[in-house]
């Protein structure tokens, strides 16, 4: 197209006019926006607690590794101070229960997943009938 076809085609006065029923169909689709209940919102008031506590883990957790390989086994080579470093976590944890924790982290993970299966089956099967 050039630009005398385009200068030509833009020139018209015509007036455009919706198809029918398309101002009605917009209409009722505002309307319904309108009349929608709001979102839901996240509930950050409950998950703050646990990601400060999450942060003061990671953060305890660095600042004791950096410690164990500046202080702890200065003499040693990195590779060995890396070994030291973890068996030295590893043996606090375990003081400290961590096996037990894990376990029930894991136990809790596994119930609630079967739980969701279990209601996504229910929610299937309740669909078909």
């Amino acid at each position: 197209m050039r630009n005398d076809d385009l200068d030509r085609s833009l020139s018209r006065q015509e007036e455009i006019l919706p198809s029918s029923g398309f101002v009605a169909s917009v209409m009722e689709a505002v309307q319904r926006e309108a009349a929608a209940p709001a979102p839901i919102q996240f509930p950050w008031k409950r998950v703050l607690p646990g990601l400060l506590a999450a942060g003061l883990v990671l953060v305890s957790v660095v600042v004791a590794s950096v410690q164990l390989l500046m202080h702890g086994a200065a003499d040693q080579p990195l590779p060995a101070q890396w070994l030291s470093a973890f068996a030295s976590l590893m043996a606090t944890s375990k003081s400290l229960g961590a096996n037990w924790m894990a376990l029930a982290l894991l136990v809790s993970l596994a119930s609630v997943k079967l739980s969701m299966r279990l209601a996504s089956g229910r929610v299937g099967r309740s669909e078909r009938t």
